[in-house]
């Protein structure tokens, strides 16, 4: 086995686990079962004021 060789497989098999691993994510993060933890995220995240307020102890 020479150096290009190595080097090529090992560029091959990164390329395809990146592949795998990025539909993995688009797969999580399209399943429906997972959108109302994404809406309640969103919600969450966007929801500043009614946080900064309630750590304040405001009204």
């Amino acid at each position: 086995m020479t150096y290009d060789t190595v080097a090529t497989f090992s560029q091959v098999v990164s390329l395809l686990m990146f592949v795998g691993l990025f539909a993995g994510v688009v797969v999580y993060a399209l399943w429906p079962a997972n959108g109302p933890r994404f809406e309640a995220a969103q919600r969450r995240a966007l929801d500043l004021d009614d946080n900064q307020k309630a750590k304040r102890g405001r009204p």
